[in-house]
């Protein structure tokens, strides 16, 4: 059983390794590489950044999709272990249940947002490879937060291990766990919700921007919160994010690190042909603001 963990985890890390690589050696414009960054970013591309015609693009509000599969995987993996850790008084598996807890949050949030907050319009698209990609995080992302533990609790939650099953005593059982968590799980947390309210200030803004168009013209200038200072500010709150994740861990696990790295090189990709596509497509675009972090132009 044991060598079954070690063969997930394996795999965990090996999958964020091969889906990190190319897009970060595409973030940098090495020589004889040109046609790589090129094709790669014709399936990054999406939305207002997206101007082809080709059969290989679905909708852009297939976002939704996303979120779905977060929200259900992310739930099935929090009950599974939080279940784990309290009828098996695993403690050290606590760790792994208040990250759970984050994500549930992150992933509902923009569940949320995809319904009543984004208003994506008819002709924006994605390449499917993209959209794949999204599921593929989706998947994958909760899973990295508990892999060190999911052998163990697939055991317990298909029966196969003969395990005690004491009842539910009061509701401080499921406090009082929490309540010994080390303090780097509260300053990750801490972190976590930092870059949560201002992803959700920054995605309030972008959703606002379509009624404004309608009035004015297709695209406008965001202004606001992070804005002030980068161009794509939800990307950096979302770096932020997956970094308070790795904080709240303890930053001992090389999965979570290889997932933070696939957000990044993602995010820092994406964020470089925003902000290359408002600079053409607006001249009185701020040339203050960074790409997606401070003094980063």
């Amino acid at each position: 059983m044991e060598e079954v963990g070690m063969g997930m985890v394996s795999f965990i890390r090996v999958a964020w390794i091969l889906a990190t690589f190319p897009v970060a050696v595409a973030c940098f414009p090495l020589p004889g590489l040109g046609w790589f960054r090129t094709a790669l970013l014709g399936i990054a591309k999406r939305g207002k950044i997206l101007q082809s015609k080709s059969n290989l693009t679905v909708p852009q509000r297939f976002f939704f999709h996303f979120y779905v599969v977060g929200v259900l995987w992310t739930t099935i993996l929090l009950v599974s272990v939080w279940s784990y850790a309290m009828r098996e008084h695993v403690y050290n598996v606590w760790l792994s249940v208040f990250l759970l807890v984050l994500m549930e949050i992150q992933v509902l949030r923009r569940f949320y947002e995809s319904i009543y907050v984004f208003n994506y319009s008819p002709s924006a698209r994605m390449h499917i490879f993209g959209y794949l990609v999204g599921i593929f995080f989706y998947a994958l992302a909760p899973l990295s937060l508990c892999c060190n533990f999911a052998t163990q609790v697939f055991d317990f939650v298909s029966g196969r291990a003969h395990m005690s099953r004491p009842g539910f005593d009061n509701i401080w059982m499921f406090v009082t766990p929490f309540l010994m968590l080390p303090w780097y799980a509260w300053i990750g947390g801490a972190i976590f919700l930092w870059g949560w309210v201002h992803q959700l200030r920054c995605h309030q803004i972008l959703g606002s921007l379509r009624d404004k168009s309608e009035k004015l013209e297709e695209y406008v200038i965001p202004y606001g919160d992070w804005f002030e200072y980068v161009s794509s500010p939800h990307y950096t709150a979302e770096i932020v994010i997956y970094g308070g994740l790795v904080v709240a861990s303890g930053g001992a696990d090389l999965s979570l690190w290889l997932l933070l790295a696939f957000v990044v090189a993602n995010l820092v990709f994406a964020a470089i042909e925003t902000q290359i596509w408002y600079r053409h497509k607006f001249d009185n675009y701020p040339r203050n603001r960074c790409i997606i972090f401070p003094f980063v132009y």
